[in-house]
């Protein structure tokens, strides 16, 4: 049976704000997705939709073909994929197994390396352009593993996102992404301070938009969390708790490297502040109230 065949089943562990509408797009091209997520009523959208609900990620691994993870994170990845009860330890020989999750480029090698003992095939595809791109199945794809195991899935990754790259061995795919989170977080920095400075100076700050978006100073947070920042939509379309567990992975990793990050530190601390204020659950643009509240 090839990894794309229709006649696959497809287990998806985790339905929250992106995977729910990873795992739909899947449903409307026909496979048959089994799901499990920790909160049920989290599911009950997909479950009408036609997805199979799992009572354990050990009876999701027993029964699907290809399983996708979309968690938050680096730990409950590991308990997902490397526990007694975990995927690795219940999933069948052949199975194809993709974690989504932004997670350590460490963890996604271990994974790898227990998959292949197993006669599994695992490959980390981190991905990138939140609630919007998950609904819009507009996804950049980051992919680390075997080379010809990302061929044989590109297909359904291809119902999830465009822009799909191979990046190179395992962990690549997550390193790639820790790429991603350092260029975001110096950026939305930027995007506030021009928001409160526009606002501050006295101009219309969406018109401002409407000059800045298009320039040199474009952005997707730009385009796509300013006018959520002035709409006062804080609603997470990327959570502030998983931000900072993202950008903390990528500190810990660039440490290693011995490669200096002042600009991830700089967004960390004042991320780190934002959720002090208790607003870990809010969308990644509340940044915006930082400034506001000075």
């Amino acid at each position: 049976m090839l990894a794309t065949d229709k006649n696959s089943n497809v287990g998806f562990v985790g339905t929250g704000v992106m995977g729910k509408s990873m795992a739909g797009h899947l449903l409307k091209a026909g496979y048959q997705v089994n799901i499990y997520t920790r909160t049920k009523d989290k599911a009950d959208e997909l479950l009408k939709m036609g997805a199979v609900w799992q009572e354990t990620v050990a009876d999701l691994a027993k029964n699907s073909d290809i399983i996708i993870s979309m968690v938050g994170y680096p730990k409950d990845v590991e308990e997902i994929y490397l526990g007694e009860q975990g995927i690795i330890n219940h999933a069948k020989s052949g199975s194809y197994l993709i974690d989504m999750t932004t997670s350590s480029p460490s963890l996604a090698k271990k994974i790898y390396q227990a998959a292949r003992a197993k006669d599994m095939h695992a490959i980390d595809a981190p991905v990138s352009g939140g609630d919007v791109g998950a609904k819009e199945a507009r996804l950049a794809i980051m992919v680390g593993g075997d080379e010809e195991v990302f061929k044989a899935l590109v297909p359904i990754l291809s119902y999830l996102g465009k822009n799909i790259v191979y990046q190179g061995s395992a962990g690549a795919g997550q390193h790639t992404k820790m790429c991603n989170q350092i260029a975001i977080a110096s950026n939305m920095i930027g995007v506030c301070e021009a928001i409160a400075y526009a606002q501050k100076s006295g101009l219309n700050p969406e018109t401002v938009l409407k000059s800045i978006e298009s320039g040199a100073a474009g952005s997707w947070s730009l385009s796509n969390l300013a006018p959520r920042m002035l709409a006062n939509d804080f609603a997470p379309g990327f959570y502030v708790k998983h931000f900072i567990k993202d950008m903390t992975i990528a500190l810990d990793s660039a440490k290693e490297m011995g490669l200096l990050t002042p600009g991830l530190e700089l967004a960390k601390s004042l991320y780190d502040k934002l959720a002090a204020e208790g607003e870990e659950n809010s969308g990644t643009q509340s940044l915006y109230k930082l400034y506001t509240s000075i």
